[in-house]
């Protein structure tokens, strides 16, 4: 082999180096553009779906403070009808009470007045308290 032989070889070693050197290189670059790319995406993708999740919290944190106010409400009504409960239970007791007193009342008024004979008012007895006690029996 001849001098210029080894030459022209070693020129065209060089140059096919060269040439995978920046073909790699190329191809390395365009690897390192796609991902690039999709790395963009996915932040956009990560971004719209962190405006939905913020989104979404927002109208459950909403939801969840008209489910507690909707339950102050009905704690407060179940209150109210307790409260309503146990005075309409006082005034049932109450009214027990003086209905027993007004029986009382009238058995000790019939057993003092001398005008009345078998719970009857005698015919010269007074008319008044003869309508007064029908009324009240």
């Amino acid at each position: 082999m001849s001098t210029t032989t080894i030459i022209i070889i070693a020129i065209v070693v060089v140059v096919l180096i060269a040439v995978a050197v920046v073909v790699g290189k190329k191809a390395r670059e365009r690897k390192l553009e796609g991902q690039r790319t999709e790395a963009g995406e996915l932040r956009e993708t990560a971004q719209s779906h962190g405006v939905r999740a913020e989104r979404e919290q927002a109208a459950a944190d909403q939801q969840a403070a008209r489910a507690r106010q909707a339950q102050a409400e009905a704690d407060e009504k179940a209150a109210v009808a307790r409260s309503e409960n146990l005075a309409a239970e006082e005034r049932a007791r109450s009214a027990q009470h003086e209905d027993g007193l007004a029986r009382e009342h009238h058995e000790r008024a019939r057993s003092l007045d001398p005008d009345v004979v078998d719970g009857e008012v005698e015919q010269g007895g007074r008319r008044g308290e003869t309508e007064t006690r029908a009324r009240h029996q």
